[in-house]
């Protein structure tokens, strides 16, 4: 059965000046989970949270944290992460990091243990971790990873709907761009996980928009399957 459709607004378009409130808008909103990138200034050119910021978003929400290590050796930090309160740490398939390794440490932590491809790189190259049985989850990234309000590349779609007709009962989530245009179209080809940073941070209701893309995402995808 295809996991449901869930929305996770992503901190990193959040004000931070006021994350704690941040965090309480957002799930206030109707909000799945929410999601932090994590980048090293190295595997992308950008530096964002450490352990103790995930750790106060944890105390401040009561939700599923979804952690995406954006650096170049996760090993690293998967167990800092994993005690700061993450729910899901997600490795790119292309860190230094060797992709089997970090999984099985991450699911050693008790932590879903999800992979991350960037838009260029193809699904042979995540597929054997896969059918090994160590991912929980695939993301796809529609933007470049490192900086937030790029254009979402719509190339990717495909990417989803292969992972989706080789393993139906995957979670997919995407990230970059998604919008409420976006959103369905990423729903219907495949994704189950919509995480979405400026086009719900940034919104004049941040509650009606979640309500909106979720249920358009989830039009989205009936009608899809309806003509299968």
């Amino acid at each position: 059965m295809t996991p449901p459709i869930e929305i996770l607004p992503s901190l990193l378009a959040s004000d931070m000046s006021h994350l704690a409130e941040e965090c309480r808008r957002a799930e206030a909103a109707g909000a799945d989970g929410l999601h932090l990138d994590i980048m090293d200034g190295h595997f992308v050119p950008n530096l964002t949270f450490g352990p103790d910021i995930c750790r106060a978003v944890h105390s401040s929400f009561s939700g599923a944290l979804s952690v995406h290590l954006m650096v170049t050796h996760p090993d690293r930090f998967i167990r800092p992460f994993a005690e700061a309160g993450a729910s899901t740490l997600l490795i790119h398939v292309e860190a230094h990091t060797p992709a089997g390794e970090g999984l099985r440490e991450i699911r050693s932590h008790g932590v879903r243990a999800g992979i991350a491809l960037n838009p260029e790189t193809p699904v042979s190259l995540v597929a054997p971790w896969i059918e090994k049985g160590l991912v929980q989850e695939v993301l796809c990234m529609t933007v470049h990873p490192g900086f937030g309000g790029q254009a979402f590349i719509e190339g990717v779609l495909t990417k989803m709907t292969e992972i989706r007709m080789r393993w139906p009962d995957l979670p997919v989530s995407v990230d970059g761009g998604v919008t409420g245009r976006t959103g369905p179209l990423c729903a219907a080809a495949g994704a189950t996980i919509l995480i979405a940073g400026t086009f719900l941070f940034h919104a004049r209701d941040m509650p009606l928009e979640v309500r909106r893309l979720r249920e358009s995402s989830e039009a989205a995808r009936a009608e899809r399957l309806s003509r299968l």
